[in-house]
């Protein structure tokens, strides 16, 4: 074949792929479409949805050493914690500058979503993050933990030893977490005995809230997106936290598929049900801590930072499924 032909045609498909055409699906792995992936990933970021192009990022082949895996996450842990917030009427932030955990106040108590990194973080960041925004730490009644990575359930023992509280897992990660762990620290607190195991579709119901369990398995193989409704004044607004982020489980190609169709199974979800809020469970990809300061300064602003709107949170779904494209060739195109 001609070389400007081959050429040409390998631009074609490119183009393509960047305006959403379905040429992609016939063209193979090549730098051209890795290239197309992350330009049509920050077509879909644009200005607002930056932060989520850490995900186009080339991500490593295999896991890191343990030695680079506790300094990481000691790096992280020293960023400290923010002041807490309340974000809507009913969710608060009480999470550190790394992770995140969210409490859902409902009639009868509080759900919490993830637990920090151990039980020093659950008591200095929660539970008195909690207290500073006057509410009881003692009624937390369920600890959903998104996925089985130590700094989302470290501090998960605490909550159940203080308070009795439930901790809610999908069954593939509590079989994670009885099995070999993909990540384990020192800086991390223990694994939390098995007890509520969730399937996709199931609900959380704690009086007057319930929340969804929408399993999106990539960053681990049972990782939890609850989506619940959040209140502002006499407005509703329907909320998704995305349960797990990165692709740090190295050359996995059948995780980066789970990845990708999670991504776009929950675009069509959002679509459908109007979901206009979109969370995360590391405040550095959702912007949660400008967002609070923001309202700090000026309570009465409208409209509040975390309503993004339908097709923002279509946008930034799209853009993560589009860096989880890149990568995947990425890695198809290595030996």
């Amino acid at each position: 074949m001609n070389q400007s032909i081959r050429g040409c045609r390998t631009l074609l498909g490119a183009l393509a792929l960047a305006a959403g055409g379905t040429a992609w699906a016939q063209t193979a792995p090549s730098e051209a479409t890795v290239a197309a992936h992350v330009a049509e990933a920050k077509r879909l970021a644009g200005a607002d949805l930056g932060a989520l192009m850490v995900l186009c990022q080339p991500a490593p082949v295999a896991r890191p050493p343990q030695a680079l895996v506790e300094k990481s996450i000691a790096v992280q842990m020293a960023r400290g914690a923010p002041e807490p917030g309340r974000a809507f009427d009913n969710l608060y932030f009480v999470g550190s500058n790394w992770v995140s955990a969210w409490a859902i106040q409902t009639s009868e108590g509080i759900i919490l979503i993830d637990a920090l990194n151990n039980r020093a973080e659950a008591e200095s960041v929660i539970d008195a993050g909690l207290r500073k925004l006057g509410l009881d730490p003692a009624q937390i009644k369920y600890a959903i933990v998104t996925h089985a990575h130590g700094d989302h359930y470290g501090g998960a023992v605490h909550l159940v030893e203080k308070y009795k509280a439930r901790v809610v897992m999908s069954e593939p990660d509590w079989k994670q977490t009885e099995g070999k762990l993909e990540y384990q620290s020192a800086l991390w607190g223990p694994v939390p005995k098995r007890d509520v195991s969730v399937s996709d579709g199931d609900k959380i119901t704690l009086g007057d809230t319930s929340v969804t369990v929408n399993i999106t398995p990539g960053h681990t193989l049972g990782t939890i997106t609850p989506t619940f409704e959040v209140k502002s004044g006499a407005k509703t607004h329907r909320a998704l936290l995305w349960g797990g982020t990165a692709f740090n489980f190295g050359k996995d190609i059948p995780r980066l598929e789970s990845y990708i169709a999670a991504t776009e199974r929950m675009a069509k979800v959002a679509q459908a049900l109007g979901i206009d809020v979109m969370l995360s469970n590391h405040a550095g990809y959702d912007g949660t801590v400008a967002k609070l300061d923001a309202m700090k300064k000026d309570r009465a602003a409208q409209p509040n930072p975390f309503v993004l709107g339908v097709p923002t949170v279509v946008r930034a779904l799209q853009a993560m499924g589009e860096c989880a494209k890149a990568q995947k060739d990425r890695f198809l195109l290595q030996p």
